[in-house]
């Protein structure tokens, strides 16, 4: 799939993050975009946030996803202190080289407008920023807050954004947000209105007991490998297996 391909109305847009090259062929065309998330921080290495990555490990990550992907779009994060004005060509580059088709950027328009003025696809991201957010929350319940991130997403869309994360907002922001861009708009705990959605491909295979409340379960694969590996050393300890 190619970035243009990527429009605002046709039918909804699915995206799941990945992180390496086994989950990236059991997904390939299955959704729209697979994206390199930085919250590989949290749920592959334990991280309490998302700030501990850096560009090498999303080069790393970005590039075993590459390898099983041949039919969806790859967006790949730039992690935190990657994208600033002096770093943020080479890095985004680098990305790219990986096998990313585009990158996403957290905030910041004018950095957007610089990658894109550089040729690289960019997807955005407003709402909760958990690279710099000082509380994991839902943003944009005031109307002062709501406001401002309705003029980022605006923003951002003029820098030349092909499309834009809305992350923990009330619904009806996203709503208005969503029919006053013309890209299309990818929710996470931001409600239906949005053009697509994306979730944490861990959380929604159910590898972790507790998700966010935004999140839904599809199968639980924590409790299947728990008895898969139980049965297998029970069989090695009692000489059925090999």
């Amino acid at each position: 799939m190619k970035v243009e391909d990527i429009k605002k109305g046709k039918e909804k847009i699915s995206v799941l993050t990945c992180y390496d090259y086994s989950f990236a062929k059991a997904i390939d065309g299955l959704v729209d975009i697979v994206l390199v998330g930085d919250s590989v921080a949290n749920v592959v290495y334990g991280d309490e946030n998302t700030r501990e990555m850096i560009i090498y490990d999303m080069i790393r990550h970005t590039g075993a996803v590459a390898k099983g992907i041949s039919k969806s779009l790859i967006v790949a994060d730039m992690p935190f202190g990657s994208d600033t004005e002096d770093k943020v060509i080479d890095n985004a580059k680098r990305l790219i080289r990986a096998g990313a088709h585009a990158v996403k950027v957290e905030g910041k328009p004018s950095i957007i407008k610089l990658l894109v003025e550089n040729g690289i696809k960019v997807m955005g991201h407003v709402g909760l920023l958990p690279q710099t957010a000082e509380e994991m929350r839902k943003y944009g319940k005031d109307d002062k807050e709501a406001k401002e991130i309705l003029q980022q997403a605006k923003d951002i869309e003029e820098a030349g954004a092909f499309a834009l994360v809305i992350e923990s907002v009330p619904d009806s922001l996203a709503g208005i947000i969503t029919s006053q861009v013309k890209i299309p708009t990818i929710g996470i705990g931001a409600g239906k209105e949005c053009d697509g959605q994306v979730l944490v491909l861990y959380d929604m295979l159910g590898l972790f007991d507790k998700v966010p409340g935004f999140a839904k379960k599809y199968v639980s694969l924590n409790n299947m490998i728990k008895d898969a590996v139980g049965r297998y050393s029970k069989e090695v300890k009692e000489g059925k297996f090999p």
